[in-house]
């Protein structure tokens, strides 16, 4: 496979998507595609390579999209804090978070691409993130708040980031879900905040629109 340095992800990202308001956070802009599946074939035809990860960072998911809404609605839960957002994909919490006032605010996720994405999205927004590109579970660097979005889809990945979530909790972190009723999510330990109707595509979703919660994760099991 013929790696792309993060200039070469930068203008490729900038190439194959529209800037465009979030349906949910309209005040929010993101670079975005229009078809996931003909995206992923140029991602792999650009790389020369099969078997890559979706293009997650391309679209704003109704986890991410409810999770904006709700930190841009009650900016107490960020606002002078030390955030991480969490598999963060496009930048779009992160970036929420930064509106609304954290005083620094870290968006990690593990594909170079979305890396790329949060950083154009960011600029697009006027807003400072800093691009975490190493897996983050079982570390702690302290964060106030932490924001994650649609993770819960798969339970192996679940269940590791779950308990490592928990953990900060127990400590006294601020730590946020937002979930639109994926397999994984394991509510019993979670309390309910709010409910967002959020408008996704159907080529990822299977309706148009997405009852969404947003939680807050209990530190007891």
């Amino acid at each position: 496979m013929n790696a792309m340095d993060h200039p070469a992800r930068l203008a490729f990202v900038a190439a194959h998507t529209r800037l465009l308001p979030v349906p949910y956070a309209p005040e929010l802009s993101l670079h975005v595609a229009d078809q996931a599946t003909a995206l992923w074939q140029k991602t792999e035809d650009e790389l020369g390579a099969i078997g890559l990860a979706p293009p997650f960072w391309a679209f704003a998911w109704a986890g991410g999209q409810a999770l904006a809404r709700h930190v841009l609605d009650y900016p107490a839960l960020v606002a002078g804090h030390h955030v991480l957002d969490f598999a963060s994909g496009s930048g779009l919490v992160a970036i929420a978070a930064a509106k609304a006032g954290a005083a620094r605010v870290e968006a990690a996720d593990i594909d170079g691409f979305a890396l790329a994405a949060m950083d154009l999205n960011a600029r697009a927004n006027n807003v400072r993130i800093e691009s975490v590109g190493t897996d983050q579970i079982g570390t702690d660097r302290g964060w106030h708040t932490v924001l994650a979005g649609d993770i819960c889809y798969e339970r192996n990945l679940a269940e590791r980031v779950m308990t490592w979530l928990a953990g900060l909790a127990a400590r006294g972190a601020i730590v946020l879900i937002g979930d639109p009723g994926r397999s994984y999510l394991p509510t019993q330990r979670l309390t309910h905040l709010a409910t967002y109707e959020v408008p996704v595509t159907r080529e990822l979703e299977d309706r148009d629109i997405k009852a969404t919660g947003v939680w807050r994760l209990d530190p007891s099991p």
